[in-house]
């Protein structure tokens, strides 16, 4: 690793702000094999940081996925409809985990009973500042799934209730697309063993195989 890291910014203009907001940095940064590189200008988008939840009914082997509909997903996927965990933007001030409690009320109807910390991650750090804090959550299925998200956000949403064997089946075959949906279930089946010993659960064959 290069024990001499640097970056030098010359310039940061702000030259969108909406919704989100757009920065550009005209900078240099050190090279592996020594000196600094050119001046190089690059386009930073700054949507914030995230939180990312996967509810799971551990007793039901159950677990919750919200679609809705994703413009980024429109021109290159042809299908921009995505099945994803609940997720909201961290407002300043706020706690991940308020967060999650919050869109999950709101995006899915679910109240939280535990919320396990799985990580954080860049999801696109080329090109994005955003940091999203990741986390599966016990909830209690029965009657979950249906129609959420706040009108006057624009957000139309439909929470889907999926046999957890079903949602490890899609994310073999290809079914699943969104990075936080790869990144909650690839974890939760890693750890599902543990986390019904930390709520007290028996293990069966498929925490044994």
């Amino acid at each position: 690793m290069n024990a001499d890291r640097r970056v030098e910014v010359i310039e940061r203009t702000v030259v969108f702000r909406g919704f989100f907001k757009l920065v550009r940095y005209r900078l240099r940064h050190s090279l592996f094999g020594g000196g600094m590189s050119p001046v190089l200008e690059r386009e930073l988008f700054d949507r914030g940081h995230a939180a990312v939840v996967l509810p799971y009914d551990p007793q039901r082997e159950e677990v919750v996925l919200v679609e809705q509909f994703r413009l980024g997903a429109l021109e290159p996927a042809g299908d921009p409809w995505l099945l994803e965990p609940v997720a909201g933007i961290i407002e300043p001030g706020e706690a991940a985990e308020e967060v999650a409690r919050r869109e999950a009320r709101e995006e899915a109807g679910l109240e939280l009973l535990d919320l396990v910390p799985v990580g954080s991650y860049f999801p696109s750090p080329g090109a994005s500042s955003e940091i999203c804090v990741a986390y599966v959550a016990r909830i209690d299925s029965r009657g979950a799934g249906g129609l959420f998200g706040l009108a006057d956000h624009g957000e139309d949403v439909r929470a889907h209730v999926v046999p957890l064997a079903t949602a490890l089946a899609w994310l073999e075959d290809g079914t699943l697309r969104v990075a936080s949906t790869l990144i909650t279930l690839q974890w939760l089946a890693l750890h599902r063993s543990g986390l019904r010993a930390r709520w007290g659960l028996a293990t069966g064959p498929a925490d044994e195989a």
